[in-house]
């Protein structure tokens, strides 16, 4: 891997970077991948903190979150959907993080209590 402008820019097959991606959260806990929409998602017991898009990885933000996302100055996640630009509550992982596990776990641990407050805020459906 290379640090690019202060972005990470895999220079991997996507396999091999998601088969990374399962070591580098390794302190964080069990992580499943699973491919969707031409990328792929990053689960922890069932719910998803993370994305792959392309040669990039983004992690879940939200309002108590966003902030360490923000000091960075990484980007949120961002997709065409026909002439329309759609943001996603997703934004790049720091390029620092990709080499250090234990601070990849810490932003593994964010990212994840930011989609079990989105899951908690969702309402409950009736069986």
């Amino acid at each position: 891997m290379c640090d690019y402008l202060g972005l990470v820019q895999v220079i991997v097959p996507m396999n091999e970077f998601v088969e990374y991606l399962h070591d580098l959260f390794e302190r964080f806990g069990p992580v499943t991948i699973r491919k969707m929409f031409g990328g792929y998602g990053l689960y922890h017991d069932g719910l998803m903190f993370g994305l792959v898009s392309g040669d990039r990885l983004y992690l879940k933000a939200d309002a108590e979150n966003v902030q360490y996302f923000e000091r960075e100055g990484l980007g949120r996640f961002e997709y065409q959907k026909g002439n329309k630009r759609m943001t996603m509550s997703y934004y790049q992982a720091p390029a620092e993080m990709m080499e250090e596990r234990e601070l990849a776990s810490q932003w593994a641990r964010r990212s994840f209590e930011a989609a079990l407050r989105a899951q908690a805020s969702k309402p409950k459906t009736r069986s």
